[in-house]
């Protein structure tokens, strides 16, 4: 159970969060085995995600010091970490990640997608000098007694193609600096494409949907919890513009 002075900073956000428990994002051995038999009916290669070791690995050289210190772990949240994150924590605030910003640049054959018509799902890359807005969202702290169980869920989720650079960065809160994990873009992954215009991920967005649900409803979950939040991104709203325009 989530404590409800988890919620000190962000009150509006009390009920509007999937619970661990009832996530379909919270990649248990069961869950996991379920992506298996799915990726096989779809016709994915056997590696079609990253063998455990090598998550494990990533895991255990990303986090040695914490772990070894005992300390909680901060999780930035830009995407579906926002409203769904998957995992037991005890606080959450707002964040802000300088120098980035959130785009739709990873593609995805499974979640929001299939391998005859992928989706697209968010990821951050170094934001161009023309776009001033660094990338706002949410940090979450996992105590530490929950570190290594959460972390694993966690690092299976989000590495399980490993189109992602997992990193502790410094980011500023309303409360004061933290450490936190921050996953960007791995732009040497065959899965990113940074290189789609606008116009092309509005279309690719219209029409993909996955085992998770439609990538159209993945982009209004984020509008809509952007507009909880009072966060203003302009790139997520002239895309979900576009997306509309579709239909």
């Amino acid at each position: 159970m989530t404590p409800d002075n988890a919620f000190l900073h962000l009150p509006e956000l009390r009920g509007q969060l999937t619970p661990a428990h009832a996530s379909g994002l919270r990649l248990t051995d069961e869950v996991l085995a379920e992506w298996d038999a799915q990726a096989r009916c779809e016709g994915l290669p056997a590696h079609w995600r990253l063998p455990d070791g090598e998550v494990e690995r990533s895991r255990s050289e990303v986090l040695a010091a914490l772990r070894a210190q005992q300390d909680p772990l901060w999780v930035f949240a830009y995407g579906s970490l926002m409203w769904n994150p998957g995992f037991h924590f005890d606080e959450v605030r707002r964040a802000r990640l300088p120098g980035f910003a959130r785009r739709f640049a990873l593609s995805t054959t499974i979640g929001r997608g299939t391998p005859d018509c992928p989706g697209l799902v968010l990821t951050l890359q170094r934001r161009g000098e023309a776009d001033p807005q660094d990338c706002e969202g949410l940090v979450f702290r996992i105590p530490a007694p929950l570190v290594d169980d959460e972390s694993r869920l966690l690092w299976r989720r989000e590495m399980i193609t490993g189109a992602y650079c997992p990193q502790l960065l410094p980011l500023p809160t309303p409360q004061g600096e933290v450490q936190a994990l921050v996953l960007v873009a791995n732009t040497a992954h065959t899965h990113y494409r940074g290189d789609l215009s606008m116009q092309a991920t509005a279309a690719t967005i219209a029409k993909a949907c996955g085992r998770v649900g439609s990538n159209r409803d993945y982009l209004e979950q984020l509008v809509r919890q952007c507009e909880l939040l009072g966060i203003v991104d302009r790139y997520v709203h002239q895309l979900a513009a576009l997306v509309r325009t579709k239909a």
